[in-house]
């Protein structure tokens, strides 16, 4: 798997050089990075930026690419042993994913769950997350029914993010507990909300429908982990 771009790269190199199979760049690099990347057993190959791009598929590579392990997905049977977990359905925008991935981690959710979807391109969830997909378990199951059966018959309480339910801010959470988010331009189909124990929203100060999903996400992740 390819990953791209500066921040990503030297998150690589600072937190999981284990991963990395071989760093490429389009510029010779300062002695203090190259002796580090040598120390670390870590190749460095320099390329022309033509090559640079059509290992990037044109993406902002700013000159540092890798390749590193394919993405390996978590067992979701281990991420029922979290308390807080964030379940996603049928949301396919990687930039929203990564992003949310990125709050999970920084906020303290125990584990993503991607729903929905057959097959998930990880090396641009990995770069949106700004290497946060690394560190945070992420399992890729195709039906959300069942995973909310699962999650209930663990004790888990599942909510989900709809317009008509309680406002986030005036409910208290503990114990076991999972977040249901939507696809923008569907939401949650009724039928799957009526699987989840309750429902929940963002009350808006002013006149608006609703919020980009990963910003919504950081929020109820924020108003719901633990103390």
């Amino acid at each position: 798997m390819i990953v791209y771009g500066k921040q990503i790269i030297f998150y690589l190199i600072k937190k999981h050089p284990e991963k990395i199979k071989k760093i490429y760049v389009t510029k010779k690099l300062e002695p203090s990075l190259f002796e580090n990347l040598k120390e670390l057993g870590i190749r460095v190959e320099t390329i022309d930026n033509k090559r640079a791009q059509s290992l990037s598929h044109g993406g902002n590579h700013q000159g540092f690419l890798a390749l590193i392990d394919d993405f390996a997905f978590s067992d979701f049977e281990d991420l029922k042993s979290g308390s807080f977990l964030v379940l996603l359905y049928n949301i396919t925008d990687i930039g929203n994913i990564g992003s949310i991935v990125r709050s999970s981690y920084a906020l303290g959710a125990d584990g993503v769950v991607v729903t929905g979807l057959r097959s998930l391109k990880m090396d641009g969830v990995i770069r949106r997350s700004s290497g946060a997909a690394l560190d945070l378990p992420i399992a890729l199951e195709y039906s959300l029914p069942q995973v909310i059966k699962e999650l209930q018959d663990r004790g888990f309480v599942v909510y989900g993010a709809d317009m008509q339910g309680s406002d986030v801010r005036k409910m208290h959470f503990d114990g076991k507990r999972a977040i249901v988010l939507g696809s923008e331009g569907e939401g949650i189909p009724d039928k799957l909300l009526k699987r989840c124990d309750k429902r929940v929203k963002i009350s808006m100060k002013r006149p608006f429908d609703s919020l980009n999903v990963a910003a919504a996400a950081a929020i109820f992740i924020d108003r719901m982990r633990d103390e």
